[in-house]
């Protein structure tokens, strides 16, 4: 399974209502290092598939999303767990920070 295209129209079903711990990727199709963190994105999708959902939002097209998370830097990378936001990480960092962060929360 790869990554899902989260949306202000599946936002509460695919996230809010999950079973699942979520993590989705805040990107824009203009941002340089949101094309870099792409491929660990779905690296990690295929590494926890079945433990966690992973996402990708277009900050671009769901700017009412961005600005309900206060995306003010992209990438950002949030992970929600029981409806709620309790891990955000910013700007392009190693696979490895994103496996720890995952980890701590499941």
């Amino acid at each position: 399974m790869s990554e899902i295209v989260i949306t202000e129209q599946n936002f509460e079903t695919e996230v809010l209502n999950s079973q699942l711990t979520v993590l989705i990727d805040f990107w824009a199709p203009w941002c340089g290092p949101c094309k870099m963190l792409a491929p660990v994105i779905e690296e990690i999708a295929k590494e926890y598939e079945g433990k966690i959902k992973v996402g990708k939002l277009n900050t671009d097209e769901n700017a009412n999303l961005a600005a309900k998370f206060m995306i003010t830097s992209i990438p950002t990378v949030i992970i929600f767990k029981d409806k709620k936001p309790v891990q955000t990480l910013v700007g392009f960092r190693p696979k490895t920070e994103f496996k720890k962060a995952v980890d701590s929360i499941l």
